[in-house]
């Protein structure tokens, strides 16, 4: 059941090859030290969700991201519902999340560009659990 493992245990079942892609470094043969023979550092590895006010931005973005190495993988959903507060009033907007797999020294200069070319004034972006976002 997938779909009911912890965040870091679905990152476990990704490729070595999808989890090193973004370092450009190739993947590396699993340690007989290491616990699952998977490769995986605990903390290496990280989930950013990003929204976008349509798909045309959002595979735009999702290009650029992967193409500068900044993630080994977007994930796109369409039609999603957020519904959140903005300048003092509740919102209800369709969009289309971003579901970015990266590394996690590669947060910050994901989180940059990301920033300098989305649409919105304020680019939600998490990548922490619990989130300590604040929009």
């Amino acid at each position: 059941m997938p779909a009911l493992l912890p965040v870091a245990s679905r990152l476990l079942l990704l490729p070595r090859v999808l989890l090193t892609m973004a370092s450009g470094s190739p993947p590396t043969q699993p340690s007989p030290a290491s616990d699952s023979g998977s490769g995986y550092v605990p903390g290496s590895v990280s989930a950013a969700f990003v929204t976008c006010p349509n798909e045309k931005v959002a595979k735009e973005i999702a290009r650029a991201v992967v193409e500068k190495r900044l993630a080994a993988c977007v994930n796109l959903i369409p039609q999603i519902t957020s519904i959140y507060e903005w300048k003092g009033k509740i919102e209800e907007d369709s969009e289309v999340l971003m579901m970015i797999k990266t590394q996690s020294s590669l947060v910050p200069a994901l989180t940059d560009f990301v920033r300098s070319v989305h649409p919105y004034e304020v680019a939600e972006s998490c990548h922490e659990e619990p989130c300590s976002c604040s929009s």
